[in-house]
């Protein structure tokens, strides 16, 4: 259960961020609303997840695949470019949470 609430913060939090990004700086009423709420909820079922997972693998998966997928809604949804740098370092994110979830004995599994 741990794992699906913080799959959840994640999704939610990939939520928040791309409304933060069609509030047009909190100028929009429903994205803002949309931005405030999904944080809300993701920080909750962050929280949730804290029950199991240490605080430091937890939020280092939590905001790693949420950089990962920002950064590419930002580069489908908005047209925002990411250049051959970008896309190694964020596979280099997504390494470093695989290499976590895999090797990591401090994890519940």
């Amino acid at each position: 259960m741990p794992y699906l609430y913080l799959t959840f913060a994640i999704a939610f939090e990939v939520i928040g961020t791309s409304a933060l990004k069609a509030s047009d700086s909190f100028t929009r009423l429903l994205p803002s609303l949309v931005c405030v709420f999904a944080y809300a909820v993701s920080l909750l079922l962050l929280a949730l997840s804290l029950r199991t997972i240490p605080v430091g693998l937890a939020y280092a998966m939590w905001a790693g695949l949420g950089i990962v997928l920002i950064a590419a809604i930002g580069w489908l949804w908005f047209k925002e470019p990411l250049d051959l740098p970008a896309f190694i370092g964020l596979a280099l994110i997504v390494s470093g949470v695989v290499v976590v979830n895999v090797f990591s004995r401090v994890l519940p599994h």
